[in-house]
């Protein structure tokens, strides 16, 4: 059983989140499961991410050594990833390729920021591979 439920990332307003979410998740199979005024859910099947509105309506901000890390099915799909992110407003922090220091030889990864300055970290044959 997992222990996480789900991940959020602040965004400066759902429409602009959501530009670049629906576009950059559909790389990974996913898609926009719900919508409110104060957040979207993404996911394949069930919720797994959110794009929010911080809830105590302060300015939202990029956590400085946080990142998310989405799981990819192939190789592809990581490079397809990070060719969005980078095409779409958000810039690169890591080309993909192979990475030391994972438990599985095969490991294929890559980073980038999104255009609100989230990181993200996309990758194929890590730790929950």
């Amino acid at each position: 059983m997992q222990i996480i439920d789900h991940l959020s990332v602040g965004v400066p307003s759902i429409e602009d989140g959501a530009k670049f979410y629906d576009g950059l998740l559909q790389t990974l199979g996913a898609n926009r499961l719900a919508t409110t005024d104060g957040f979207a859910a993404y996911g394949r099947e069930t919720v797994d991410f959110l794009i929010m509105l911080p809830f105590n309506q302060q300015a939202y901000s990029a956590g400085n050594g946080t990142h998310i890390c989405f799981k990819a099915d192939s190789k592809d799909q990581v490079n397809a990833f990070h060719a969005f992110a980078v095409a779409n407003g958000g810039t690169c922090e890591g080309e993909p390729g192979p990475r030391d220091g994972y438990p599985n030889p095969d490991v294929h990864t890559a980073y980038a920021r999104d255009p609100f300055g989230n990181k993200l970290e996309v990758i194929f044959n890590g730790f929950a591979a």
